[in-house]
C-alpha cells in the first residue's frame, strides 16, 4: 500500500530528527500524488493533528490590508501552530504561503517553525537535480531551493 510506504518513509525521516537544528520534514510531490492522505495516515498514527494552513491562514489574513498581511503572516502561523501538541506538528494545504502578494519566503517561514518543534509539512511540488521547486519557472510563485540539507519524502503523481 502506497501510502503505508510514504507514512514508512516518513517516520524514517523522523527517525533521529531531534538532533537537527530544523526539525522539518517535507513531503513533496505534484497534485494527486496523496500527501494529503500520507499526512494524514501519519495524523492517525501517531495521534496528532492536522493544520489546514491555507483554511486558518486564509481566514486571519480577510480582515487585514494586503502590507499587514504581509507583516504578521509569520506570527499568525506561528500563533496558529504554537496551539498544537509540540511533539509532532502536522501541516497540509500550504500553498497560501506562496502567495506573492504576501512577500514570504515559504521554506524559511517552515524552518523557522522547526526550531522548536518537529513539523511535516505538504508542499506541491517536486525534487529534481538537487533542487526543490514549487510551481514551474514563468509562474509568479515559483520558488527553487537547494535541497541537499532537507529532510524530504518525494511522491510520484498516482496513475
Amino acid at each position: 500500500m502506497q501510502t503505508q510506504s510514504t507514512v514508512d518513509q516518513i517516520r524514517q525521516r523522523l527517525s533521529g530528527i531531534a538532533d537537527i537544528y530544523n526539525r522539518l520534514v517535507l513531503v513533496v510531490g505534484p497534485s494527486g500524488s496523496g500527501r494529503t492522505t500520507a499526512l494524514r495516515a501519519l495524523a492517525d498514527a501517531e495521534k496528532a493533528p492536522v493544520l489546514n494552513v491555507g483554511a486558518e491562514i486564509s481566514r486571519q489574513l480577510l480582515d487585514l490590508t494586503e502590507r499587514q498581511r504581509a507583516l504578521q503572516l509569520p506570527k499568525l502561523l506561528e500563533d496558529a501552530v504554537a496551539g498544537l501538541p509540540a511533539n509532532l506538528t502536522l501541516l497540509d494545504n500550504t500553498e497560501v504561503l506562496f502567495n506573492p502578494v504576501l512577500r514570504q519566503d515559504p521554506l524559511r517561514l517552515l524552518q523557522g517553525l522547526s526550531r522548536d518543534r518537529t513539523i511535516v509539512a505538504t508542499w506541491l511540488g517536486g525534487v529534481a537535480g538537487g533542487h526543490l521547486t514549487y510551481a514551474v519557472p514563468e509562474h509568479p510563485e515559483f520558488r527553487r531551493y537547494p535541497s541537499a540539507d532537507l529532510l524530504v519524502v518525494c511522491l510520484r503523481q498516482s496513475a
